[in-house]
């Protein structure tokens, strides 16, 4: 008879050992500021109390990232999910609140590398690679659009600015992750983490597309597009990242990571499958035709990272019962092709706009070449939202940054899945499923990017960023003040264990 510590340990592996994080390191700089903001907070005037307890909150946030830096990885791929899709000002100034927690695990994580709590990769050229692939990346759509836009005296708004600091966002994600993640461990605590928020993201987004348990009324106080409501009840799931087709990406992505990890041995099996059946359900609850075709996509490249096509045979009867309990969603999506044209109206509606507002601006003057502005939108007064955005990735990159920047989408893509797939075939740990995580996210997006501009939807772009900052994790050196070397794990081929 097994004793309660034997069932306790032989459970511990679910999250990585969670169990066993130093509780006082994480909680205890929140807990003390916070606690000393309730007692100074009352007498200072001027200033209100919620303020200076978020504000203790955060600095003591700061200080646990800085005395513990894996829980800056933690906190982003937990919290993200869930706060994408608040909008922009809505509760922070001029950002995202995610992109505030951005900033703030961000600070933590600089303190931890002056006071040398931060570790150190032994970086492979495969992740010098990607890094450098990014940072091309950025460069060309924000630099030089913005020095092109000066150069034909076009004035830059504060929409140019921010999108043209959105690779850069992601690119300090990337350098968080790989920042703050020190042993294989806690690669496997990230994606676990990731795992079962996007699972609370599914669940939200079936519930709301088909109509149950008022959860679109719910999301409609923080989750919605400028006060667009009337989108929430349109038979899509939105879920927290306020974008139907985040929701699709975000599930194909965690789909991969589940699947990255069934190829490899592990006491979770009928979790995984579970929850890749969630995954699969979350994607059609989304109702995207671009999801379903990039939830093909992905399963194909699986199959073929495996090399059978044990992948798509295990799938079809969860894709069938899933299409039979969101049949409402899918009737109402299929409904699109009985109009007039033969075509969903939002089909035509975004090719009108694109010949419309993009392409003859595009085209003329050869554009196409350093591209226009940043901004991925224009204002159209009569629009529900007040703009009309660029629904086609390669037309949002050449308006971007012009050609540079389609090349450097391409090197990224190049460079990507080349280090990927060496990891996602080495390596039989959790940075083996990370990097078949990412691997599936590229090849999804790069395809994908012809529809929509997948690279940099909210939520799910965070995440891709993530996955390969996670992928392409390596042994670390020694951390800084110390002569220990932290725990690695050993690498193997993957590929037959299955």
């Amino acid at each position: 008879m097994r004793t309660a510590g034997a069932v306790a340990r032989s459970h511990r592996g679910l999250l990585g050992d969670l169990a066993g994080l130093p509780a006082t390191r994480l909680w205890g700089p929140p807990v003390v500021a916070v606690g000393a903001a309730m007692l100074v907070g009352p007498l200072v005037t001027g200033v209100s109390t919620t303020l200076v307890l978020l504000g203790a909150a955060a600095f003591g946030l700061v200080m646990s990232v800085c005395f513990y830096p894996p829980l800056a990885a933690f906190l982003l791929l937990a919290l993200t999910p869930l706060l994408a899709g608040i909008d922009r000002g809505s509760i922070v100034p001029v950002l995202r609140p995610s992109e505030a927690v951005d900033l703030i695990l961000g600070a933590g994580l600089i303190g931890a590398v002056i006071i040398g709590t931060a570790p150190r990769q032994a970086l492979s050229e495969g992740a010098r690679r990607i890094s450098r692939s990014i940072l091309i990346m950025a460069v060309v759509s924000s630099v030089v659009p913005l020095l092109w836009m000066v150069a034909r005296g076009v004035s830059i708004t504060q929409d140019d600015v921010l999108y043209a600091l959105m690779i850069w966002k992601y690119y300090g994600i990337y350098l968080l992750i790989r920042t703050s993640v020190r042993s294989e461990t806690d690669v496997r605590r990230c994606l676990w983490i990731s795992m079962l928020v996007a699972a609370v993201v599914s669940v939200i987004a079936i519930f709301q597309a088909l109509g149950l348990f008022g959860v679109a009324n719910v999301l409609g106080t923080y989750y919605n597009n400028f006060g667009n409501t009337g989108a929430l009840v349109l038979g899509r799931g939105s879920s927290t990242l306020a974008l139907p087709i985040a929701v699709a990406d975000l599930m194909i992505f965690n789909l991969a990571v589940a699947a990255g990890f069934l190829m490899r041995p592990s006491k979770h099996r009928k979790l995984l499958f579970a929850l890749v059946s969630l995954f699969v359900a979350g994607t059609l609850a989304a109702g995207e035709f671009s999801g379903v075709l990039g939830l093909a996509v992905a399963v194909l490249t699986i199959a073929l990272l495996m090399g059978r096509f044990a992948p798509i045979l295990a799938l079809t009867p969860v894709g069938f019962i899933s299409a039979t309990f969101l049949r409402s969603v899918i009737e109402t999506r299929l409904a699109g092709f009985k109009s007039a044209s033969g075509l969903p109206t939002s089909w035509v509606g975004r090719l009108d706009n694109l010949r419309t507002y993009f392409w003859p601006s595009l085209s003329s003057h050869y554009n196409f070449i350093l591209g226009l502005r940043p901004t991925a939108r224009v204002a159209v007064p009569s629009q529900i939202t007040g703009y009309v955005w660029i629904e086609s990735g390669y037309t949002w990159l050449l308006w971007a940054g012009g050609i540079p920047f389609l090349l450097s989408f391409f090197y990224f893509v190049w460079a990507g899945i080349r280090a990927m797939a060496e990891n996602a075939r080495k390596r039989a740990d959790a940075v083996g499923a990370a990097a078949t995580g990412a691997l599936v996210g590229l090849v999804v997006v790069g395809l994908l990017m012809v529809l929509d501009p997948h690279l940099t939807y909210r939520g799910s772009g965070d995440f891709l960023f993530s996955l390969l900052a996670l992928g392409a994790w390596t042994e670390v050196r020694r951390p800084r003040g110390t002569d220990r070397v932290v725990d690695s794990e050993p690498a193997g081929s993957p590929a037959s264990q299955v």
